[in-house]
């Protein structure tokens, strides 16, 4: 068969790792064409070797001329390729790959995968009522509604986008082979810390819906600890400003995007997490494959990585002390954030790439059975 997959852009993330992994790992049975637009600079990009990427003029916020060039762009491309099956990515890939499928004759089949959604937290009420209306009646149009945790799933049912007959449940797959290998940590040597220092971290793109600022006001509370900051993002000179203004400039480090995740891991006591809105965080499932415990907020498909006070803790989202007073919980006992950090091992187990790759390569032969649409 023939897909098509379209994601708005490659960015640091899940979203861009499962787009890139799934176009590599079923190329030999199925010919693939990627298109995707061009993240900021500050955002950083993700590529594999083996991957062609066809640019089209998607961006992330809503640009109606814009949007209207990659709309035809990205029809243009489809005509082209003929693909039997579409399957998008992110929020406006979803939207301009759905509409342009839809006049394509004949009509290929439809997924979109929803790594989260953006239907809460990240805009204001009319712009957010408006995405919610354009979910609904692009739910209609779509043969399979991909959601990567059960928690993302149920939210979007209860924000009525789809049937759930239409939805699958297909968790995030990733290579943590470099996660497990027990590679040699590099961050301290970096940041001059020396081994008893107590060392959080947090990993991803520093941008408002992660809720940096309620991280740097937990860690008023937290004096002797460090925060490593493993990211970028339109937010970093802000974060930089306030945490001078905080006092915290001598315990906070801002590293920008750090090549090698799996070896600052190792350097890290614990992972931290305080976003306002997830789908499943690819930064808790790369700390539980290094057995490393994590704090977290509870939303979105948190739960489905860290596991209450089995290799986490969560907390509610926004109060940073009930944050702060769970990580000073885990940094005051070693012994219990090794057996976290096992456990973890074990959970990670459940986010493995095969398992991804195999449950897309039964969607996609299911799709290919039925009967082209007209």
């Amino acid at each position: 068969m023939r897909v098509a997959r379209v994601i708005t852009r490659l960015n640091i993330g899940g979203p861009a790792r499962q787009a890139l992994l799934l176009t590599e790992a079923l190329r030999p049975e199925h010919q693939t064409l990627l298109l995707a637009g061009t993240p900021t600079e500050s955002e950083g990009e993700l590529a594999s070797p083996g991957v062609d990427v066809v640019r089209v003029p998607l961006v992330r916020e809503l640009a109606p001329a814009t949007d209207a060039r990659a709309l035809a762009a990205v029809r243009r491309r489809l005509d082209a390729f003929a693909p039997d099956i579409v399957h998008s990515h992110m929020a406006k890939a979803g939207t301009i790959a759905r509409l342009a499928s839809l006049t394509l004759r004949p009509r290929p089949r439809t997924v979109h995968t929803f790594h989260g959604h953006v239907l809460e937290g990240y805009f204001g009420r009319a712009k957010q009522r408006a995405f919610l209306e354009t979910e609904r009646l692009l739910a209609r149009r779509t043969d399979v509604l991909v959601a990567i945790s059960e928690e993302v799933r149920d939210e979007l049912l209860d924000l009525r986008i789809g049937r759930p007959s239409q939805y699958r449940l297909i968790r995030l797959g990733l290579d943590l082979s470099s996660h497990r290998a027990g590679v040699e940590g590099r961050l301290r040597a970096t940041l001059g810390l020396g081994p008893d220092v107590p060392l959080i971290g947090t990993v991803g793109r520093l941008v408002p819906i992660k809720d940096h600022a309620m991280l740097l006001d937990a860690m008023q509370s937290l004096p002797g600890v460090h925060l490593a900051v493993l990211g970028d993002g339109e937010l970093r000179a802000d974060l930089e400003r306030r945490t001078g203004a905080l006092g915290l400039s001598d315990r906070v480090h801002f590293t920008g995007w750090w090549a090698d995740v799996a070896a600052a891991m190792v350097d890290l006591d614990v992972v931290v997490l305080t976003s306002r809105n997830e789908g499943t965080p690819v930064a808790l499932i790369e700390a539980a494959a290094s057995g490393r415990p994590s704090v977290a907020t509870d939303v979105g498909g948190v739960r489905t990585v860290v596991h209450h006070d089995r290799n986490g803790l969560v907390v509610p989202a926004g109060a940073p002390e009930p944050f702060a007073a769970a990580v000073r919980e885990l940094l005051d006992d070693p012994a219990r954030r090794a057996r976290m950090g096992e456990a973890g091992r074990e959970i990670s187990r459940t986010f493995e790439r095969d398992r991804l790759v195999e449950q897309i390569r039964s969607l996609y032969a299911e799709l290919g059975s039925l009967s082209p649409m007209r």
